[in-house]
């Protein structure tokens, strides 16, 4: 049986890097997701929107990408710097 824990009240810790580095960038959520879809990772605009809130776990391979899309390195996206 898979136990899911929450840290902090979330289910991931990136979310909220995630958002802003999209609004940074002027990037919609769609657009997002469709850069994400261009790098193999299928992601719909409400998947984007409960990453970025924290009701949505994240996965090792998204952070990748999400960096990647962004532009921004992983270990920020995890709150490392």
């Amino acid at each position: 049986m898979l136990k899911i824990y929450d840290y902090k009240g979330k289910k991931n810790i990136c979310g909220d890097r995630i958002h802003e580095a999209r609004t940074r960038q002027r990037m919609t959520q769609q657009e997002l997701a469709a850069r994400m879809q261009i790098e193999g990772v299928t992601l719909e605009r409400d998947s984007i929107s409960r990453v970025e809130i924290g009701t949505r776990f994240v996965t090792d391979y998204e952070v990748v990408i999400f960096a990647k899309v962004l532009g921004v390195a992983t270990s920020w996206l995890l709150g490392e710097e």
